[in-house]
C-alpha cells in the first residue's frame, strides 16, 4: 500500500487537497454515489417531462424558408417529432446571438443520430430570410432555419416582446413576469404530431434550461476549472464567442449581442454584463 500523503491546500497556487490514491478512490466513490443518485433523479424527471399534458396547435403558422412557404407541419420533415430553437436573430441584427450561435454549433454533429429516432430540428427567427442566410452561410451550419417574420409564432411561445412590453420594461418569459429590455429571448419548444396530422406543443424551456443542448459545459464541467466563469451572473456571455471570432477583441453584452473595438470607439463605451 502506498504512503498516504498528507491533505494539503494552497489556494496561492489553487491546488485542491493533495491525497494518496486510495484515499482518491475512497473519495471518489462518495461522489459517485451522488452521481448515480443525480442520475437516477435526471431519469425520473425527464419520464415526467414526457407525462406533461400536451396542448393542441390551432393557428396556422407560415414560415418563410428557402424553399419557399413552411408550416408549422412542414418542419417536422416526415417525422413526428420537432424541436424548434427560438434563435435571437431580430430584424436587422446582422449576426445572432452569440449564445444561440453556441447552441446551434452543437446542432448539426448530433442531427445525424436524433433524426434516426424520428426527431426533426429546426431554428426560427422573426427576422428576414435573406438575414437568416447571410447569417447562416457565414456560421457554416445546415441546420433547417426560417424566419417567423410577420409571424405570431414568436409572440405567442414567448421569445419575442412588442414594442408596448419593451417600453413597460416588463414581459412573459420563462413562464413569468419579467423585466424585458430588448425584443428577443432564446428557448426551445417541443412539437409532436399524430397520424392524423394533428400537431401538439408538449413542452418549452428558456435559459439555464437551455444547457441541455451544451455538451461543450459537459466537457468543461468534467475538468478541474470547470466553467470557469465569473460569479457576477454574466455566464456564458463572458467567454463564448461566434465560432469564427474567438482571436477577435471584442465582448458580448448581457443581451447575447457582441459588440467589437471598433464599434465601442465609434458608438461608446462597454455595456457591462448583468
Amino acid at each position: 500500500m502506498e504512503k498516504i500523503i498528507e491533505s494539503t491546500h494552497n489556494p496561492a497556487k489553487g491546488h485542491n487537497r493533495i491525497v494518496s490514491k486510495e484515499e482518491w478512490i475512497l473519495e471518489r466513490k462518495e461522489l459517485l454515489k451522488k452521481e448515480k443518485e443525480l442520475t437516477r433523479l435526471n431519469d425520473k424527471l425527464s419520464q415526467e417531462r414526457r407525462e406533461l399534458p400536451w396542448v393542441r396547435v390551432e393557428k396556422p403558422y407560415v414560415f418563410e424558408g428557402p424553399d419557399g412557404k413552411y408550416t408549422l407541419s412542414d418542419l417536422f420533415q416526415g417525422r413526428s417529432q420537432l424541436i424548434v430553437y427560438h434563435f435571437m436573430l431580430g430584424p436587422g441584427w446582422i449576426e445572432g446571438c452569440v449564445g444561440c450561435s453556441f447552441v446551434s454549433d452543437h446542432v448539426d454533429a448530433a442531427r445525424i443520430h436524433f433524426e434516426n429516432k424520428d426527431l426533426s430540428f429546426a431554428a426560427v427567427s422573426r427576422a428576414p430570410l435573406a438575414e437568416i442566410e447571410a447569417f447562416k452561410k457565414r456560421m457554416g451550419w445546415s441546420f433547417k432555419w426560417v424566419s417567423s417574420y410577420g409571424s405570431d409564432f414568436n409572440f405567442d411561445y414567448h421569445v419575442s416582446f412588442t414594442e408596448e412590453e419593451i417600453k413597460k420594461g416588463k414581459g412573459y418569459y420563462n413562464f413569468d413576469f419579467v423585466d424585458v429590455h430588448e425584443e428577443e429571448r432564446p428557448g426551445a419548444s417541443v412539437f409532436f404530431k399524430d397520424e392524423t396530422g394533428n400537431i401538439f406543443h408538449t413542452y418549452s424551456t428558456y435559459e439555464r434550461g437551455l444547457e441541455k443542448l451544451l455538451s461543450t459545459y459537459m466537457f468543461l464541467d468534467w475538468a478541474p476549472k470547470g466553467r470557469n466563469e465569473p460569479q457576477d451572473g454574466s455566464g456564458l456571455t463572458s467567454w463564448v464567442r461566434h465560432h469564427d471570432r474567438y482571436k477577435n477583441e471584442g465582448y458580448v453584452d448581457s443581451n447575447g449581442r457582441y459588440h467589437s473595438q471598433e464599434a465601442d470607439s465609434c458608438c461608446g463605451s462597454k455595456m457591462e454584463s448583468k
